[in-house]
């Protein structure tokens, strides 16, 4: 809903109905004050589960996997404003786009800094879960279940449709490559008019892709994840997110 202001893209999608969200962070000072206790507010009035969130820091987690080793701790203590932000609303999933393929980093030394990344995430109780963003090292699904071998249960992964296929790959193959360690995932359909749509105007095979997942144990949710220009009135989100919620408890998807 950007460029609406966070509060209130919130609170239209909860008088909408909608139950279940992914908070972006669009900037600092949402962190605390009167813009973190209004979403507090808005969350308590309406019930909204808020599962994860996403900070709008990630054009610079480069910085996190260079060889200046100062920068290190440094970034660690300011994602635990996120993490102790993410307290507040009982959110699990901290989405990390990670490093770019411009910034020349040995995967030893991401992995070794995404481990540290996750212990200090567990001691808030809450997860950090890599995306597979088509313009970051995470887009190559070798490179993934590498992480996924070198890290065991402290890889956590982000699986979104649209960035798969983006990168050239069929959602379902990262679900049959990562399996368990998927802990969360972006959705949009995917078809002729693009690969950021809204459930149902695609044709993919969503089917098959909600099997791999449900066979591979996930239990996680579904966030419908659009960008501006893949709806015209924000009611539509809210319209199109049941629309999903109603397939997937049809099919046995729920």
């Amino acid at each position: 809903m950007y460029p609406k202001e966070l509060e209130k893209a919130f609170r239209t999608l909860a008088e909408d109905g909608v139950k279940t969200t992914e908070i972006f962070v669009n900037s600092h000072c949402e962190l605390s004050g009167p813009y973190l206790a209004e979403m507090l507010a808005v969350q308590k009035e309406y019930g909204v589960d808020v599962v994860s969130v996403h900070p709008f820091t990630c054009p610079i987690e480069p910085l996190f996997f260079t060889e200046y080793e100062r920068r290190v701790p440094d970034v660690i203590d300011y994602h635990k404003r996120f993490f102790e932000y993410m307290n507040r609303f009982g959110a699990r999933f901290f989405v990390l786009h990670g490093n770019k393929p411009q910034n020349p980093c040995p995967e030893e030394r991401y992995f070794e800094r995404f481990l540290k990344l996750q212990d200090a995430a567990e001691s808030f109780g809450v997860c950090v879960v890599q995306e597979n963003v088509q313009r970051c090292t995470g887009r190559d699904l070798g490179f993934l279940v590498r992480m996924k071998n070198a890290l065991g249960e402290k890889a956590a992964f982000v699986l979104d449709t649209k960035q798969a296929h983006r990168s050239g790959y069929d959602p379902k193959e990262l679900v049959l490559a990562l399996g368990s360690s998927i802990r969360h995932v972006h959705y949009s359909d995917f078809g002729e008019n693009g690969d950021c749509l809204k459930f149902g105007l695609g044709d993919y095979d969503n089917r098959a892709l909600f099997e791999a997942l449900k066979a591979n144990g996930y239990n996680g949710c579904l966030i419908l994840e659009l960008y501006r220009n893949g709806y015209g009135q924000d009611s539509e989100l809210a319209e199109n997110c049941r629309s999903l919620q109603e397939y997937l408890d049809k099919n046995g998807f729920n």
